[in-house]
């Protein structure tokens, strides 16, 4: 069984880049077909996407932040990594990384889930 683990702070200051690391193990990123996802849950609101890479390494991302987001990965290591720079109070939320067959836009790429990670942002 695939297993996610997620790692990096929980506190981040407004305006610096938040960065979280997944950990994957019994399985590797560059399995054909798979994707690798980051996705976000503010309180009291739904699951957001943020964006993925997939197993060839092209990446995508939502359109609302697509332009402080930022995924990369180390096949090495079998880590991706999500940065997403000028963090605001608005990005505190629970952040997981996902991954799994397919895409998230066409439902898949969730089979497998990290614990989840409370980052907030405060000064």
């Amino acid at each position: 069984q695939v297993q996610l683990q997620q790692s990096g702070p929980g506190l981040v200051k407004p305006s610096q880049t938040l960065s979280l690391t997944c950990t994957v193990s019994r399985g590797s990123i560059t399995t054909n077909y798979y994707s690798w996802n980051w996705v976000r849950q503010p309180p009291g609101k739904g699951l957001e996407w943020i964006g993925a890479i997939d197993y060839g390494g092209f990446t995508d991302y939502s359109p609302s932040l697509k332009s402080r987001a930022s995924i990369s990965r180390d096949t090495s290591r079998d880590q991706f990594t999500l940065q997403l720079s000028s963090v605001t109070p608005e990005d505190t939320a629970v952040y997981y990384c996902a991954g799994g067959r397919g895409s998230w836009s066409a439902g898949e790429g969730r089979d497998y889930w990290g614990q989840g990670t409370q980052v907030t942002v405060s000064s």
